[in-house]
């Protein structure tokens, strides 16, 4: 059985690879909606926007504070 700061550190490096994972895909998929010239559909509030990929960066960086 793992103790709480094991439970922590596991749990705190299985977030961060999913966080890489999903900033990789982002970078990739404005790169692959670049090549291709088409927009990127998205919901805002609740209406469906199309995004120029031009417009929007191509990295995304995400860091959340640990309570």
């Amino acid at each position: 059985m793992l103790n709480t700061m094991d439970d922590n550190k596991y749990f705190k490096d299985e977030r961060d690879k999913i966080i890489k994972g999903l900033e990789e895909t982002y970078r990739k998929l404005i790169e692959f909606k670049k090549q291709k010239k088409t927009p990127i559909v998205v919901s805002k509030n609740g209406e469906i926007v199309e995004i120029n990929p031009n417009e929007i960066q191509p990295t995304t960086s995400y860091w959340r504070k640990i309570i």
